[in-house]
């Protein structure tokens, strides 16, 4: 049985912008309909996944708390994860042929990127592993090598569509927005932006054989920067040998770690 597992966030979803000094918070105008055009774009990738043979597909609702739906507005042949999983791409295993990502943002060091942040704004100033700095996707993605599960697609705007190319070789990729500055874009069309992730999974169908698992070299050299002291403090992070992180200053955290999933121990 071909399945695939979509991650939908909500920051890279067309016509997504947030509100000025709070992001896309809960409430805020832009959030809401944030939440209805994400789904759709997900749900233009599961239909895209159906038409070229996929037999099941989950979507995962990941943003904030993980109840962001209406899920009677999801395609009916799709599964649904919600709520707040203490893991990534939640129930993953070897049987998954590929995930995909959508409506994700650039990690929190990008410039000129639509509400880039790395889990949270309020709290991460970045998060560094092996010497370089990461966002979501490639967490996300490690998560799923570790079942030799690939990244087919991503979607997002430039910066962090070119964040995802980068990262992981041959992935396909759709622009949905260009950014100009954390709350200011470009937008296509929703039912443009729609259109074209359709289109661009099924060219990631075409050639998901060509694409390998993502990994961090082991051990993993984890360096986490925070916004606030007192955050650095009480952050429980524990590395391979379950000792705390040690300070590289006030902010920064740092530990080596054997495995992705230890992060989130």
């Amino acid at each position: 049985m071909e399945a695939y597992y979509i991650g939908i966030d909500m920051e890279g979803a067309a016509c997504v912008v947030g509100t000025p000094g709070e992001g896309l918070s809960y409430g805020s105008a832009n959030a809401a309909f944030a939440a209805r055009e994400v789904l759709q774009e997900a749900n233009a990738a599961a239909r895209a996944l159906f038409d070229c043979g996929a037999q099941r597909v989950i979507l995962w609702d990941n943003h904030g708390g993980g109840v962001n739906f209406d899920y009677h507005q999801v395609d009916p042949r799709c599964e649904i994860a919600l709520g707040s999983f203490h893991t990534r791409f939640p129930g993953i295993d070897e049987s998954f042929a590929g995930i995909l990502f959508i409506g994700y943002h650039a990690s929190a060091s990008t410039k000129d990127a639509a509400l880039s942040h790395t889990y949270s704004s309020k709290t991460y100033q970045y998060y560094r592993i092996n010497g370089r700095d990461v966002g979501e996707m490639e967490i996300d993605a490690a998560f799923a090598g570790r079942y030799g599960v690939p990244v087919l697609f991503a979607s997002s705007d430039e910066a962090g569509a070119a964040q995802a190319r980068a990262s992981f070789a041959g992935i396909e990729t759709v622009a949905v927005k260009k950014s100009f500055g954390w709350n200011a874009a470009i937008s296509l069309h929703p039912e443009t932006a729609q259109k074209r992730i359709y289109e661009g999974v099924k060219r990631a169908w075409e050639k998901r054989a060509a694409l390998k698992p993502f990994a961090f070299a082991a051990p993993m050299d984890v360096a986490i920067r925070f916004q606030r002291i007192d955050a650095a403090n009480a952050a429980k992070l524990y590395d391979r040998e379950r000792k705390p992180f040690a300070f590289e200053d006030p902010y920064t955290r740092r530990g080596l770690l054997d495995d992705v999933t230890q992060l989130f121990d």
